[in-house]
């Protein structure tokens, strides 16, 4: 018998004629024909029912008695059969997050699977990654240059909904003055506005330190309740003396870190796990976990295309039209089929080109690369805009 397909021979169940056929295994095989020909009993009646049916009879009389077992269909045999998934046909979704795997619940199989069986690598390249400690922590805190400023934070909540009132409370009972709630700080008193339905992230802030010698008890201590209170993860918030930097170690972490980010004043944020350590780099990442490993969870998505698969975006070359003026209908989209221009459009334009210092007069190609990546991409700050009524004009921020 082949391994490399899937033998039907005989086949007689509803329309089909004694059908013998070879389908290729590990492949994607679409069976086509006209209505009526037999295509959904050759696909779901006979191979699927047969896969389906081996399958029940390869477990225990107590587990077949609750799962619905089918008749063997009308087929002289089969061969290289594996057990078999089927999707009816009439439950399509349009949903872009429904896949196969999610429709027959394989998917929380497999991520379960990964999460308890899988190994992480160092994403650089340096092999599998082991659990951190607290010294190694410490030691690597202890390389900074003096007059670094650094928070040391225990997340107690990370990417979860909910408002934590008395989880907020709890924190003040115990002499904790602040918090850092979705990377932004507050004391524990304060009216720190979280909203229920969103996913919100919480780190108290153990100690505040600027580095210099003889820190390593209080270094060590914060470390160790920040990681108490984090149930093993522990934030270094870091940012560096001015006109310094931060040494090769750290700096080639941060850059490591996919979960290190810039904030302002040249904060940047490093997570560290007694879970998994890159001992050559120091990358480290929390314990695996199946939201991990899922497209519908912001700890699971890549963050380009938020776990869709595909990214949407706008081919300047084709919205734009070199020949007019970039107000008078230069961007295709802002231009009606009559070829009349949109309304309020060359007033936003016009707004654009005063802020940035340019004349939407002008056509596309007459304009900066500046100009043009304002146009497209906007501004990073509020401008006014001014619209003409007949005879009033009306000015508004957008």
């Amino acid at each position: 018998m082949s391994q490399n397909e899937i033998v039907v021979v005989g086949a007689r169940e509803n329309n089909l004629k004694d059908i013998t056929v070879r389908i290729p295994r590990d492949k994607l095989v679409v069976i086509t024909g006209l209505s009526g020909s037999g295509k959904s009993s050759l696909a779901f009646s006979t191979i699927y029912a047969e896969g389906q049916r081996r399958y029940v009879e390869s477990l225990s009389a107590y587990a077949r008695q609750f799962l619905g077992q089918m008749d063997k269909p009308d087929v002289d045999h089969i061969e290289g059969l594996s057990p078999a998934v089927s999707i009816d046909q009439k439950s399509a979704s349009k949903n872009p997050r429904s896949t196969v795997g999610t429709v027959t619940e394989v998917y929380d199989y497999l991520r379960l699977l990964f999460a308890r069986t899988g190994t992480p690598y160092c994403i650089n390249g340096h092999g599998p990654i082991e659990r951190q400690s607290i010294d190694q922590v410490t030691t690597l805190a202890l390389t900074l240059p003096e007059g670094t400023k650094m928070n040391v934070l225990g997340p107690i909540v990370r990417g979860r909904k909910g408002e934590y009132k008395k989880e907020l409370k709890e924190i003040g009972a115990q002499g904790f003055v602040r918090v850092r709630v979705d990377g932004r700080m507050y004391e524990v008193t304060d009216d720190i506005p979280m909203d229920r339905y969103k996913a919100h992230t919480i780190e108290v802030v153990v100690d505040r330190i600027v580095v210099k010698a003889g820190l390593e008890r209080r270094l060590t201590d914060a470390i160790e309740m920040a990681l108490k209170m984090g149930q093993g993860q522990v934030t270094l918030s870091l940012q560096p003396p001015k006109d310094g930097a931060f040494p090769e170690n750290v700096q080639r972490l941060i850059d490591a870190q996919s979960s290190a980010s810039m904030g302002e004043d040249g904060w940047n944020d490093l997570l560290f796990s007694e879970a998994y350590s890159c001992a050559v780099c120091g990358f480290s990442l929390p314990d695996l976990e199946p939201r991990m490993f899922s497209f519908n969870s912001p700890f699971g998505a890549c963050p380009e295309c938020t776990g869709l698969g595909t990214k949407t975006e706008f081919d300047p070359e084709l919205m734009a039209d070199f020949t007019r003026p970039l107000r008078g209908g230069g961007i295709r989209p802002f231009v009606y089929k009559t070829g009349e221009v949109r309304d309020w459009w060359p007033e936003m334009l016009d707004a654009v080109g005063r802020a940035v210092g340019f004349d939407a007069k002008k056509k596309i190609p007459e304009l900066s690369e500046a100009a043009m990546d304002a146009v497209w991409n906007g501004l990073d700050h509020p401008i006014a805009v001014t619209m003409k009524y007949g005879r009033r004009e009306r000015t508004f921020t957008t």
